[in-house]
């Protein structure tokens, strides 16, 4: 199949969308407020030109988030990388230990991609807010772990009602086309899991948490661990715990 070469129009278009998010990144990098003015104002644009790219604010908030989360995705994958693709419970603590340090280094990035809502909205946001690369990563990887050991999962008619409906038409960012729907509660554990993830590493960020158990990362560990069990892995904890305690302050 012969792919059409971009004009030259389309190559410029995407070069400023690329502009809009390194200087959205920018701003935030630099402590700044995040809005329409003061992207237009830093690339030297007025307000209706950057208009014909990003017509609102949450136009703007929504194209930076997933192109931050994208390329953190990148950092976390790139973390379980360093493992054999077998040591499939190895490389989801060490990606879940890349996103916390990818939050503590970048809260203002964190806070923009995380704090930003997907459920209960348009359509077309929620699909492209529905690609955010960070679930589908984690999702993954959970998946990976269950065809590895089979950890029991709920039957999705075991489910409470608005539990069903949520693995069966998620709203959050998952890979859930590649499991069946009868595997669907496979979903809900992943829900469980991420749930205490976000929780741990959202409080630590943003200074809801004692510092002393911040800087030792002793609660995210426990937190790690503690739900471990419940993907089969009882029989790795120490193994575990030395792994994502090695990569802590990488």
């Amino acid at each position: 199949m012969t792919v059409e070469p971009t004009t030259r129009r389309e190559r410029q278009r995407e070069a400023t969308y690329a502009e809009i998010v390194s200087t959205s990144i920018a701003l935030l990098r630099d402590g700044e407020d995040l809005s329409l003015r003061a992207v237009a104002q830093r690339m030297g644009m007025t307000a209706p030109a950057l208009y014909r790219y990003v017509a609102s604010y949450q136009e703007l908030v929504d194209l930076v988030a997933y192109e931050v989360d994208r390329a953190a995705t990148e950092r976390f994958r790139a973390a379980a990388d360093t493992l054999p693709e077998d040591d499939v419970a190895g490389r989801l603590c060490l990606s879940a230990t890349a996103f916390r340090q990818w939050a503590h280094e970048s809260p203002r990035e964190f806070g923009l991609v995380f704090a930003n809502p997907i459920a209960d909205t348009s359509c077309a946001r929620r699909e492209m807010l529905t690609l955010s690369s960070s679930g589908h990563l984690f999702t993954d990887q959970m998946k990976a772990i269950w065809e590895s050991n089979g950890f029991p999962i709920p039957a999705v008619d075991d489910l409470p009602p608005a539990a069903r409906e949520a693995v069966l038409d998620p709203l959050i960012p998952a890979e859930s086309e590649g499991v069946a729907e009868a595997d669907r509660g496979l979903l809900w554990v992943y829900m469980q899991g991420w749930t205490q993830l976000y929780g741990i590493v959202t409080l630590e960020v943003f200074g809801h948490m004692d510092p002393r158990l911040v800087e030792s990362g002793d609660l995210f560990v426990d937190t790690i661990l503690r739900f471990a069990p419940r993907m089969g892995l009882e029989h790795d904890l120490d193994r575990l715990e030395a792994l994502i305690r090695s990569h802590l302050r990488d």
